[in-house]
C-alpha cells in the first residue's frame, strides 16, 4: 500500500527528552534480552552466561545514568516513548526467534546489537545542546563498544579474529537490510498478492491477452506502491538500514518481478498451456522465497515453506474460486 505516512515519530523530530526517553527505555529491553540469553545460556556454557549478566547490569547502570540526567533537567515524569513509536529505530528480534539456534547466532545477534546501540548514541549525541547530556551520551556510546568487543569474544573461539572478517560480517548484515530484506518483502507481495486478480481474470474471461494485461498492471502498480512503501518508512539514519532509494528500488524491482513471473505465461495464445507454465512459475516463486528466508533470515526451511505455499495456495485457491464462480 502507499502509506498516508507513518504514524511513527521520525528520530529527527523527537525533542531532547524524548531522545533521553528513547534511550531509558532501550537500554531496559537491552538488559531484558541479555537475562534471558544468559537464563538460556546458563547450563551449558555459564562463562558466557555470565557475561551476558554482567552485560545486562552495565545496561541497568546506563539506564540509571539517563534517569538521573533525565530528572535533573526534565523532571521525574519520563514520556512513554519506545522503539516502535519511531520510524527507522533499530529493532530487536523477539528472544525466541534467537535463542534456539544456539551460542554462535547469540553471539552476532548480541554484536549486532551492541553496534546498533553505539550508532544511536552518537547520532543522539549530536542532537543535544546540553554539555552534561551529550557528554554522557558520548559515554555511553563508548561502552558500547567495549560490549561490542566483549560479545564478539563470547564463544572463547573468535579471540583475535582477524579485523577483515569483522569487516566481511558488517558488510553481509549490511547487504541484508539494505537488499535482502526489502526484496524478500517485495518478492513475497508480488508473488502472493497479484495471485488472485491474475487467476481470477484468467479464470473469467479465458483470454490470455486481458490476463496478461491485468498482471502487468497488478505487478507494476504493486511494485511502485511496496517501492514508495519501502522508501518512505525508514530514512536508514537510526535502524542502519542503508539508502531509502537503494531500499524502495529492491522492494519496487522485485515486487514486480514477483507478480511478472506468472503474469508472462499468458503471452502464450493459448489458454491452457499459459496456466499450466503460470502455476509452475508459482510454485517455483514460493519455494525460492522460503529458500530466501532460510539462508538470510534463519527461518527453518519446512515451516518457512509451509508459511508460504500454504498462504500462496489459499490466494490461488481464492482467485481459481472467484473468476469461475
Amino acid at each position: 500500500m502507499i502509506p498516508g505516512f507513518s504514524q511513527r515519530r521520525r528520530f529527527s523530530d523527537l525533542t531532547e527528552q524524548e531522545i533521553l526517553a528513547l534511550a531509558i527505555s532501550s537500554e531496559e529491553d537491552d538488559a531484558r534480552i541479555y537475562r534471558s540469553y544468559a537464563e538460556e545460556l546458563r547450563g551449558d556454557y555459564p562463562d558466557s552466561a555470565k557475561i551476558f549478566e554482567n552485560m545486562a547490569t552495565e545496561e541497568d547502570r546506563h539506564r540509571n545514568r539517563l534517569i538521573e540526567i533525565h530528572r535533573r533537567r526534565f523532571g521525574d515524569v519520563i514520556p512513554l516513548i519506545r522503539r516502535e513509536h519511531v520510524s527507522g529505530y533499530y529493532a530487536r528480534r523477539p528472544v525466541w526467534l534467537v535463542q534456539n539456534l544456539g551460542i554462535e547466532r547469540i553471539r552476532e545477534e548480541a554484536e549486532m546489537m551492541e553496534r546498533d546501540a553505539h550508532d544511536f548514541y552518537i547520532k543522539a549525541a549530536k542532537r543535544t545542546s546540553d554539555a552534561d547530556t551529550r557528554k554522557l551520551l558520548g559515554d555511553l556510546a563508548a561502552a558500547e563498544a567495549g560490549h561490542t568487543a566483549a560479545a564478539e569474544n563470547l564463544t572463547g573461539t573468535h579471540v583475535g579474529e582477524d579485523v577483515a572478517e569483522a569487516e566481511a560480517r558488517t558488510s553481509h548484515r549490511q547487504f541484508v537490510l539494505t537488499w535482502v530484506q526489502p526484496g524478500l518483502a517485495g518478492l513475497m507481495d508480488g508473488s502472493v498478492s497479484t495471485l488472485a486478480p491474475i487467476f481470477a481474470t484468467a479464470f473469467a474471461t479465458q483470454d490470455t491477452s486481458t490476463t496478461f494485461l491485468v498482471g502487468l498492471a497488478a505487478s507494476i502498480g504493486a511494485g511502485i506502491s511496496m517501492g514508495f512503501t519501502e522508501a518512505a518508512s525508514d530514512d536508514g539514519e537510526i535502524s542502519g538500514r542503508g539508502s531509502p532509494l537503494k531500499r524502495g528500488v529492491a522492494s519496487g524491482v522485485m515486487t514486480a518481478v514477483g507478480g511478472l513471473g506468472h503474469a508472462l505465461p499468458y503471452l502464450i495464445p493459448h489458454f491452457w498451456t499459459a496456466t499450466i507454465i503460470a502455476m509452475i512459475v508459482v510454485f517455483l516463486e514460493l519455494w525460492a522465497i522460503a529458500w530466501i528466508q532460510k539462508k538470510y533470515m534463519d527461518t527453518p526451511f519446512l515451516r518457512a515453506a509451509f508459511q508460504v505455499v500454504l498462504g500462496g495456495a489459499l490466494v490461488f485457491a481464492a482467485g481459481v474460486l472467484i473468476g469461475s464462480s
